[in-house]
């Protein structure tokens, strides 16, 4: 984003990845959740439109989930330093770890409001790359599902300038192509998030995600059609995903929650919160057991080796946690018992593996 408002011409702003979009005075990012750059690359026959546009890949970062890269796409900043560092997090004043996406705490427990608890302009107080745009003269517009309107993510990382509702793909069509035409320099940011459940769902190797990315193509196409002049459509995502073949059950091994106060992250990234002082055991002991299929690193190892960028913040550390277990290859560490519904899942995301960090950065230009 920050590459896309300096050619929109927003003071301050700089562009550190080369986009080609020299006389463009409006831009529409489209964001294809789950839309890895080896899995298009893979089923490149499912999407002719978007594997004849120019582009190349990018790094998600880490970890390669949906709340952590759209943070990092709404505010320009690494995971370091706008603290969403996972699908479930370690927030402060609460004994369970929160769920970004939903803004709530994860787990049975008693209700607490977390949108008033932990207000979300709060958490993440930086000017977001939409208000920033807008401040800067830019006609801002967010293609979104009705869900994402006034949610703790949204707030947090994603507010700034109007939001249309999208109902439907020939919605998110019409509305950003609609939106694209406002004031004489526009941004807009439209959201699809069916790929990604239906990789989940089925996986990414399966008929039905092909047959969903034919549908993604169709939209792009579709939209692409549609730009007016000097405009741009880009196409990415926030990570890309891997059908799991070998989990590691951590509700069946009692030996994996000694010294352990909860759990947060995901299957193949987790954020392992430790009792005072057992870190050093928890670590040796997830390392014994996990073996070479895994890295388990401490919290500062992970932040050493830069995983959460080359700032992290005293609310980063907070929500990061103190043992860090991240699948190499096709495993995953599901919670039967703690979560039944996600441990059913045939795809996955999370890790640094290539097909996990690489997404697809295509540009088509009207």
């Amino acid at each position: 984003m920050p590459a896309v408002l300096a050619h929109l011409g927003v003071p301050g702003e700089s562009d550190p990845i080369g986009l080609d979009l020299d006389g463009v005075s409006r831009v529409c990012v489209l964001l294809v959740d789950g839309l890895g750059a080896e899995q298009l690359a893979a089923r490149a026959d499912s999407a002719p439109f978007l594997s004849s546009l120019a582009g190349r890949s990018l790094t998600a970062g880490f970890p390669t989930t949906t709340s952590t890269s759209l943070a990092s796409l709404g505010t320009g900043r690494p995971s370091g330093e706008h603290a969403l560092a996972g699908y479930l997090i370690a927030v402060p004043g609460q004994d369970r770890p929160m769920n970004p996406l939903k803004w709530r705490l994860h787990g049975p427990g008693p209700r607490v409001d977390l949108l008033r608890e932990l207000v979300p302009e709060e958490f993440q107080p930086n000017p977001t790359a939409f208000e920033r745009a807008a401040a800067g003269g830019v006609a801002v517009t967010r293609v979104c599902p009705p869900y994402q309107h006034e949610s703790g993510l949204t707030r947090a990382v994603l507010r700034g300038g109007t939001f249309r509702p999208s109902f439907s793909m020939g919605d998110l069509v019409d509305g950003a192509a609609s939106a694209l035409t406002e004031g004489d320099r526009s941004l807009v940011y439209a959201y699809h998030g069916e790929l990604d459940l239906t990789g989940h769902a089925r996986g990414v190797e399966s008929t039905a995600w092909a047959l969903e990315l034919t549908q993604v193509d169709l939209l792009a196409r579709q939209l692409a059609d549609r730009l007016p002049p000097d405009s741009a459509l880009i196409v990415t995502a926030d990570h890309g995903m891997v059908d799991v073949r070998s989990p590691v059950d951590l509700d069946a091994d009692p030996a994996l929650s000694r010294g352990v106060r909860t759990i947060g992250g995901e299957p193949r990234a987790r954020h392992v919160y430790t009792e005072i002082g057992a870190a050093a055991e928890v670590h040796a002991r997830w390392t014994e057991r996990l073996g070479d299929d895994y890295a388990v690193l401490s919290r500062d190892e992970a932040v050493g080796a830069g995983w959460f960028g080359p700032v992290v913040t005293a609310a980063a550390e907070v929500a990061i946690g103190d043992v860090i277990a991240v699948a190499r290859g096709s495993g995953a560490l599901i919670r039967s018992g703690a979560e039944p519904l996600q441990s059913t899942l045939i795809g996955h995301h999370g890790s640094l593996t290539s097909a996990e960090l690489n997404v697809p950065l295509l540009v088509h230009r009207s």
